[in-house]
């Protein structure tokens, strides 16, 4: 139990450091709370918003 739950921090943490590295790719405003607050949420907005996942895989690419 415990590796499965240190494998979603994992992930999640992953996703949050690939998507600030690559935020200079994304059409978002560059605003420092405008990134924290689409970095940090990024699973959810990766379920629910298309435009986000479009975005999210520019900040990924590079």
């Amino acid at each position: 139990m415990n590796l499965v739950i240190f494998g979603l921090v994992l992930v999640y943490g992953g996703g949050v450091w690939k998507f600030w590295n690559g935020f200079r790719r994304t059409n978002f405003n560059v605003a420092f709370t405008n990134k924290l607050r689409l970095a940090l949420l990024w699973p959810f907005l990766l379920a629910y918003s298309k435009s986000y996942r479009q975005n999210f895989r520019k900040a990924l690419k590079g």
